[in-house]
């Protein structure tokens, strides 16, 4: 026996936390069958009280009002707990998928475009929440025409073999159908998929197609996936209205065919009037084995929707452990042989670093160099593939994940701050603090913010932290600084910034140095560098290419080496780039301090921030020195 897929896993545990409606709607479903069973012979039998002027008609009557009423009564029921049931296994569905989002590493979660998440979470999800409701429906729907075939076979056994000799087409039909509709719905879910993902693509570069002015080919290429949608959406429907057109033909004859022996099985005296009048209603609720069809699609949608659900949900989760960072510890940051490769490219390979606890080390390196894997290894947003890579000793992978996130803090070049109509400005600064600590105070807030040089621009805001950040459109510093702020708010023993300053000007970036500098507890920071000034403050430098450590030290060392200076130079503007003619670079501006014939140039010690450690580490150099 083949082993449950993921859509099979997901639908059950759907159906097993929707249990309590499930059941119920199964009851009443069951119930008002078995009310639907019982209406034709009761209703046959006063009937022939009636015709016969035998006591006890009225009695029969109350019960058929009675059995119809309570019919009636069960179908509304049913209705209200599907829709409960729809909406909770939707909901636990939802859950289970971002779960398995928010827990597995940064980049296996990359694979999928936010346009297609969006669809899978929305769409996908609403569709496999139907399937416990679509379950309980189904068997009840079997129920009936299962019950009708008995009791016709109970008035005349011919009466049942007549519509079992029909019985063989319609379940080629009915299995035709299922098989059809689940290559076709699946292949109209994936153009539907890659349709919401070209648009999060365009709304993401809105300004830049505007710009461009590319907005006609944009449009070309969002709906380019349309084409199969009208395909596979006109074949799926071209399917079920085949299916329902043969059913459609095939039972109504099957009906003829039982109500005609019964008319005949009348004329001979073999049956009574409402004996007739019940076999036609049985044919009639017989026939209804054709109305499988509905549920059965249904499910087929919901099984064909949970595999790309599924997907997010059995994305592998990051493991964690129960050891216990050292009280005191400073934040001493360790890289042993640590090696990255993703889709068989090496992004960083035998990386080995010991950084002193409360020092500051600048990441530098050319495009493509490994600075952005590094800074997600050394926080742990990503395991290595190689290598294992500790914060005061602990292996961070052996650390629980509320301790993890707990000691470490991220900022990144383009920070998503928390959204919707409760958020504020103040509350996406406070998301920052992290698990395991009590709500920020507003106190904090306000530090953090003026740390990170945010507080004068948000105070000019209209309500100020309390403005809603959908009133509060950010340029691009404004938004870095409010993620620097998170990032200050949050600060433990490390701080990674991914290219965080890249959109501060000089003197905002300067200030940014300086709350780095006094923090006030040790804490070791990690920054992926662009600039010179950043490099020449940090304590020591990590020079990155192709993946390896190139050298590691001072900033003033490395500045002797011409390849690390053109580093710099590769990254600063040319009047070719746009910039004014005679206007001195970043890269060459920060030379004249630090001339290679004169390597002591440099800014004084008390510029940069001071390392915890009361003597240097050594100079480490990696294997392509």
């Amino acid at each position: 026996m083949a082993p449950p897929t993921g859509s099979d896993r997901l639908l059950r545990g759907a159906v097993r936390h929707t249990a309590g409606t499930t059941v119920a709607l199964f009851a009443c479903s069951v119930a008002g069958a078995a009310c639907s069973l019982a209406v034709p012979a009761t209703a046959g039998r006063t009937l022939d009280l009636l015709l016969h002027q035998r006591p006890g008609a009225g009695t029969w009557l109350l019960y058929v009002a009675v059995l119809l009423t309570a019919e009636v009564l069960l179908e509304t029921a049913s209705v209200l707990l599907t829709q409960l049931t729809n909406a909770r296994a939707t909901a636990w569905i939802r859950t289970r998928a971002l779960t398995g989002l928010l827990r597995t590493a940064p980049h296996r979660a990359s694979a999928h475009s936010g346009g297609d998440v969006a669809a899978r979470l929305c769409v996908n999800a609403s569709d496999s929440g139907t399937a416990p409701a679509a379950l309980a429906t189904f068997v009840s729907s079997v129920l009936a025409p299962a019950g009708a075939l008995v009791a016709l076979a109970l008035i005349d056994l011919r009466l049942a073999l007549v519509f079992v000799a029909g019985l063989p087409l319609l379940l080629l039909l009915l299995r035709a159908f299922a098989h059809q509709s689940s290559d076709t719905v699946g292949r109209y879910q994936q153009a539907q998929g890659a349709v919401a993902a070209r648009l999060a693509e365009a709304l993401r570069g809105a300004r830049t197609i505007a710009a461009a002015d590319t907005v006609r080919r944009e449009e070309e290429r969002v709906l380019a996936p349309l084409e199969d949608m009208a395909r596979h959406g006109t074949r799926m429907w071209l399917v079920h209205g085949r299916a329902v057109a043969r059913s459609g033909v095939l039972l109504p004859l099957l009906t003829t065919a039982v109500v005609a022996v019964a008319g005949t099985g009348l004329a001979s005296g073999e049956l009574s009037v409402g004996a007739l009048l019940a076999a036609s209603r049985y044919a009639a609720l017989a026939a209804g084995i054709g109305g499988i069809a509905a549920p059965l699609g249904t499910l087929v949608r919901a099984r064909s929707a949970g595999r790309r659900t599924a997907e997010l949900a059995d994305l592998p989760a990051m493991p964690h452990g129960s050891a216990v960072l050292p009280a005191h510890g400073t934040g001493g940051l360790e890289l042993r042989g640590v090696g990255v490769v993703r889709d068989g490219v090496p992004l960083l390979t035998d990386v080995t670093l010991t950084v002193d606890g409360g020092s500051t080390v600048a990441v530098v390196g050319r495009s493509g160099a490994g600075k952005s894997t590094l800074a997600a290894v050394a926080g742990r947003l990503t395991d290595p593939d190689a290598g294992r890579v500790l914060l005061d000793g602990v292996d961070l992978a052996e650390l629980p994940r509320a301790a993890l996130r707990g000691a470490t803090a991220y900022a990144f070049a383009r920070p998503v701050l928390d959204g919707g109509p409760a958020a504020t400005v103040g509350s996406a600064v406070a998301a920052g603090i992290g698990p395991g600590r009590g709500p920020a105070t507003a106190a904090e807030i306000v530090r953090a913010a003026t740390a990170a040089g945010a507080d004068t621009f948000i105070r000019l805001l209209p309500r100020g932290y309390d403005t809603p950040l959908d009133e509060a459109p950010f340029s691009g510093g404004e938004s870095q600084r409010l993620g620097l702020a998170r990032a200050f708010i949050g600060a433990g023993r490390l701080m990674i910034l991914d290219d965080a300053m890249s959109s501060l000007d000089t003197a905002t970036e300067r200030q940014v140095e300086l709350a780095l500098s006094t923090l006030p507890r040790p804490c070791t920071k990690l920054i992926v560098a662009h600039r010179v000034s950043t490099a020449a403050r940090a304590d020591r430098v990590v020079w990155l290419e192709a993946g390896r450590v190139r050298r590691y030290a001072p900033h003033h060392r490395l500045w002797e080496d011409p390849d690390y200076r053109a580093v710099f130079l590769a990254e600063a503007p040319t009047p070719a780039d746009g910039a004014l003619p005679g206007a001195a670079t970043e890269a060459t501006a920060a030379s004249a301090p630090h001339p290679p014939s004169k390597p002591t140039a440099v800014p004084a010690p008390a510029a940069r921030p001071s390392r915890s450690a009361g003597h240097p580490a050594p100079e480490v150099l990696g294997a392509g020195e």
